[in-house]
């Protein structure tokens, strides 16, 4: 039984999905005018993790994240290196899928673009000045925010805190509108901006009416899950909730999820481009083993915040390598092992106990942060039982498989087959010239493997390889 905190009521609750077995899931994507950061990829991350677990347990996921690719950071992009606003969003999207694609970030099914929806946002804004939600000033349209009773609910903020903040806001943008707490829909044109024509003229969408566009379009008037990062909790998330249900008079999500910010230095300062203490994905997977960054991300409970330094990084690095040797010690034992053994339902029974409580701790809302305890047993567990003389090949492919199936649900795939026959034939030469006593030659052997980060380990059961990580 899955339970998810909402942070619409503040509490866990159990997981009920509208259709049963389907899971119609939102998030929202990057605005890409720039490579994502490691706070953006933790995100990505974060509810990638969350849609395999959900598979795990069965459900059929419909997995829709967007793509922001209209947006005043895109339009400045573009006229600082003299390109268009939609190049800017490919080349950011097209960078997007390469560095998500090398921390195994599975493909949404679908990703939406602005774009691509402006006749959709156009119609959804006319419902909403139909239902005097919103109106038209000076080729703007703005949404009348205090019209909706629910307003600051997912944000836990009352009316009259949020028009003390508003009221502070300077700019022609407040002079024109009838309440400082209303927000924009449709923005009028400026000249050479990219814009579309639209009954209250000419102009380009509003941040926050495109995901309520884009996920009720895809997914229905009702999805179960939206998540994105805690900074889009307010106003982003809040808007969308105005919008969506203002229009449809239907509630817009069952559950919000967010996920918590990196941090960066002694300060644990938010990482974020505007602050400019970032570090992107695109660099770091060049220089370092994107698996160790995926498991870096994945590991924490998504709602806790995830200290970036070169101390954490570290530890997930020797953890994730824990994992990875205890899988290959015990599949190394698959060329010695017997068909069946005496021993192989008790082994099997405590096998099962692990697999039960892994999916204890991940049902208690995505807790990664235990489950991945689990596995640290689970290797412990492998460890143990290839130092057995005697093992059974039905016991280590039930249980790799299983231990494999975990690992994937935070995207951590293995080298299954490290066995390359030169790297054999050499072991075998370096194994004959000890009987030989050619120590020489042996010690030549180790070197060359050293110098191509292989690491040898003579063992009862003879010499095993794998590689430095």
């Amino acid at each position: 039984m899955i339970q998810i905190y909402n942070t619409l009521t503040r509490q866990k609750e159990v997981f009920k999905p509208i259709e049963a077995g389907k899971v119609r899931m939102y998030v929202c994507g990057p605005t890409v005018y720039n490579y994502i950061h490691i706070g953006n990829g933790r995100s990505v991350v974060a509810f990638d993790t969350v849609r395999r677990y959900l598979e795990y347990r069965g459900y059929e996921v419909n997995y829709v994240l967007n793509f922001t690719d209209v947006d005043d950071k895109i339009i400045r992009t573009a006229k600082e290196v003299g390109k268009t606003a939609p190049e800017i969003a490919q080349k950011f999207i097209e960078a997007f899928n390469q560095d998500t694609q090398s921390l195994e970030v599975k493909p949404a099914c679908l990703n939406p673009k602005v774009m691509d929806h402006i006749p959709d946002i156009i119609a959804f804004i006319e419902a909403l000045i139909a239902k005097d939600y919103a109106y038209v000033a000076q080729g703007d349209v703005y949404y009348r925010t205090r019209k909706f009773e629910k307003y600051g609910q997912l944000s836990d903020q009352s009316i009259d805190e949020l028009e003390t903040g508003a009221s502070q806001r300077t700019g022609q943008e407040q002079q024109i509108k009838e309440d400082p707490l209303d927000f924009a829909l449709w923005k009028s044109a400026k000249e050479d901006e990219i814009s579309w024509e639209a009954p209250w003229g000419a102009g380009r969408p509003g941040w926050h009416i495109e995901c309520s566009v884009m996920a009720t379009k895809h997914l229905g008037e009702t999805i179960d899950i939206h998540g994105g990062g805690q900074d889009l909790e307010f106003p982003h998330h809040e808007n969308e909730i105005a919008q969506s249900e203002a229009k449809t008079g239907k509630t817009f999500a069952n559950y919000w999820m967010h996920n918590g910010f990196v941090t960066i230095g002694e300060d644990e300062e938010k990482m974020s481009k505007s602050l400019g203490n970032f570090v992107t994905v695109h660099e770091m997977v060049k220089e370092i083993d994107p698996q160790v960054l995926r498991f870096f991300l994945a590991t924490t409970h998504y709602r806790r915040p995830l200290r970036y330094s070169e101390t954490t990084f570290k530890e997930a690095e020797t953890n994730l390598n824990r994992l990875r040797i205890a899988y290959e010690n015990l599949d190394f034992r698959l060329k010695d092992s017997q068909k069946t053994r005496e021993q192989d339902a008790e082994r099997l029974s405590q096998w099962t106990q692990l697999m039960t409580q892994f999916t204890k701790e991940m049902d208690d809302d995505f807790n990664a942060a235990n489950g991945v305890t689990v596995l640290y047993e689970m290797a412990k567990w492998l460890n143990i039982y290839a130092q057995e003389t005697i093992v059974s090949s039905d016991v280590i492919a039930k249980v790799l498989e299983d231990f494999r199936e975990l690992l994937s649900i935070f995207g951590i795939y293995f080298q299954q087959d490290l066995i390359d026959d030169e790297v054999e034939a050499l072991i075998a030469e370096r194994n004959q010239a000890r009987v030989d006593r050619n120590f020489a030659r042996s010690d030549e052997i180790r070197d060359l493997f050293k110098e191509q980060g292989i690491i040898l380990e003579d063992t009862p059961q003879g010499t095993r390889w794998r590689r430095e990580k």
